[in-house]
């Protein structure tokens, strides 16, 4: 369509048009990469136009304003989030932030909380029957036009064209410029690849195919996705697109295909990256951009089952407080929407949340894991919310668990050389017991290869992995749910009481190389439960003395044979020959188990009614 031929009237030159904007407006701009570069350049430099309030939520363009003071003295910048452009002069006072949750600014404007009087946008061309595309920013822009007194639209032949909602006719539009130049394009910071590498190592293991996810604002969710290239069937319904997804929608990883809320299509507000992202967002129709109070709303995102919110943090305190916005008391980004996604996700049928964050700051000098979020930082997301955490060294399980547990959690993914004062600084708060010990300093990367799983005779699957700190309390449940006998076989007394004195001595004592303990955990209700414990310990340079214990009701069903294998393997790692054990004579179900793993194993009956088991591992070649 020609404007030229079809409005006239409407077309003007960046310079005429912003001559429309009154002194004293209350003036939007359009979001991040998708902002009308053209027509703010020529506001600013208009030197009439006097006392404007802007409001944004990722701002580009005025970064390279806000520096000098002619331009603080004529415009008071409002911005939603804060951009790392615009970090600095956040720090300086020089702009204003507005914490809010994203789905709840279109809503805003429509109710004029925040009246507009002018809109900046920009938009695709029109096709033929007049309609615009806002292209890769329709998120709050969609609401920021349509409730605006004046809108302005530079028309840019470069900007994608998106489907979705973010058609606009050119009958919505008050004046257009046709401006020609390349979309801002926001690309990825340099950090600490091995970080990246192990922080998606362990999102990858937490990530199911089929799932549907949502990427977060920031460098880190976006460096991780990469690493579900080997996942199948992913869907997406997120607020914005990067480059970070581009592999696995060349690699056909997201299918959108298990969705079960809008399948076949990702759901996306905006999209910020490079030219190569938004050559294949354009006119894509896998692609469907929505407004943010619809991609943001928890009850829409909930419609989506299995439904993973990946998103970061700048610190996590010991109880699970999660600070986003702030660096202390200098505003840093925004609340954005990560709550949003987090309460979407944990109301989504088999869907929960992951906080990605590295485990130090400042070249390692500081830990983001603290004890108390730093003096002037907000919560931006409660510790009632969060699910899971995870840093390079591991992944903490916080959903449901008492303050206990979560520090127990936190400080085995703290890095090691704070995790003693983390511990310390946890019982001067009352937070754990006095006499608690501190989680290991080893770098438990190599626990990963420890991580098993069986199908059962019944169809059910057990899960097995090594002993944590953090389990004591579901251990003490499993040993106190057995009957008296399998207590009798295994400890070879009728124990009644398993005090947390006498388990915490147990993982303490597991170092995952001499001494090993491996646990099996089932479904059962809503909740994984340990069902099986089974350990080693050094007896001798070449020998282990192994023992284990199953829930009565699934005996029989390979779970002691399995266990075997397990920490067979991991003993061999560790150079052991043999295994050996003590049994009383009268459990026939354990001596079989023995027999049947190792025929040639030798049993040598005491006098005392125990039987001495010596268990030689067989050479590969001999089995």
């Amino acid at each position: 369509m020609n404007l030229r031929d079809v409005c006239p009237e409407k077309l003007l030159t960046a310079q005429k048009s912003v001559k429309k904007i009154k002194n004293g407006s209350r003036v939007f701009i359009g979001t991040g990469c998708g902002e009308p570069q053209r027509l703010i350049k020529a506001m600013v430099e208009d030197l009439s136009i006097q006392d404007i309030v802007i409001y944004q939520m990722l701002s580009a363009t005025l970064s390279n304003y806000v520096n000098d003071e002619n331009f603080l003295s004529r415009f008071s910048i409002k911005l939603f989030f804060i951009s790392p452009l615009m970090r600095q002069a956040a720090f300086e006072g020089k702009i204003d932030y507005i914490p809010v949750y994203l789905s709840q600014i279109p809503e805003i404007f429509a109710n004029h909380e925040i009246g507009l009087d002018v809109a900046l946008i920009q938009v695709s061309p029109p096709d033929d029957h007049g309609y615009c595309s806002l292209g890769i920013s329709v998120d709050i822009t969609l609401s920021g036009m349509k409730n605006a007194d004046l809108v302005i639209a530079q028309v840019n032949p470069q900007m994608p064209k998106t489907w979705g909602d973010g058609m606009v006719h050119i009958d919505e539009i008050d004046y257009l410029v046709e401006h020609n130049e390349p979309i801002l394009e926001s690309l990825p910071e340099m950090k600490n690849q091995k970080v990246i590498e192990r922080i998606g190592h362990y999102v990858n293991m937490l990530v199911d195919d089929g799932a549907t996810l949502q990427i977060g604002f920031g460098h880190l969710p976006d460096a991780v996705v990469p690493y579900l290239s080997d996942k199948k069937d992913l869907g997406i319904h997120t607020q914005v697109i990067t480059d970070g997804l581009l592999p696995l929608f060349k690699k056909k990883v997201i299918t959108n295909k298990k969705k079960s809320y809008l399948p076949d299509r990702i759901i996306a507000s905006l999209c910020m990256g490079s030219k190569e992202l938004y050559d294949y967002v354009d006119n894509n129709p896998i692609f469907y951009f929505k407004s943010s109070e619809f991609v943001n709303d928890p009850n829409v995102i909930a419609k989506n089952d299995n439904f993973i919110s990946i998103s970061s943090a700048l610190e996590v305190d010991l109880t699970g407080q999660i600070c986003t916005d702030s660096k202390g008391y200098l505003f840093y980004s925004g609340i954005g929407d990560q709550v949003d996604f987090i309460r979407g996700s944990a109301m989504s049928k088999g869907g929960f949340s992951i906080i990605i964050i590295p485990s130090t700051a400042q070249n390692g000098k500081v830990s983001r894991i603290v004890p108390h979020l730093s003096e002037g930082a907000g919560v931006a997301t409660t510790r009632g919310d969060i699910d899971i955490i995870v840093t390079e060294y591991g992944i903490a399980e916080m959903r449901r668990k008492s303050i206990y547990q979560r520090v127990m959690e936190l400080t085995r993914i703290a890095h090691p050389k704070f995790r003693k004062d983390l511990i310390e600084e946890a019982k001067k708060r009352r937070y754990i017991f006095p006499d608690q010990l501190p989680p290991t300093t080893q770098d438990l990367l190599f626990l990963d290869r420890y991580l098993y799983s069986k199908k059962l005779t019944n169809g059910k699957n057990i899960d097995f992995r090594p002993l944590l700190p953090s389990d004591e309390f579901e251990s003490r449940h499993f040993y106190y749910s057995l009957q008296e006998d399998s207590i009798y076989y295994r400890f070879f007394n009728k124990r009644k009481v398993f005090s947390r004195d006498m388990l915490q001595k147990q993982w303490a004592q597991v170092d995952y190389r001499r001494n090993m303990t491996i646990i099996g955990l089932m479904q059962l209700g809503k909740r994984k439960q340990i069902v099986a414990i089974g350990s080693y310990a050094e007896a001798d340079t070449d020998s282990a003395e192994v023992a284990f214990l199953v829930k009565e009701k699934l005996h029989g069903m390979g779970i002691g044979s399995y266990l075997l294998e397990i920490l067979e393997t991991i003993a061999k790692e560790n150079n052991y020959k043999q295994f050996v054990a003590m049994v009383l004579a009268e459990n026939k179900k354990m001596l079989k188990v023995f027999q049947k793993k190792y025929p040639s194993a030798k049993f040598l009956r005491s006098g005392s009614g125990e039987v001495e088991v010596e268990m030689p591992f067989q050479a590969p070649e001999d089995k």
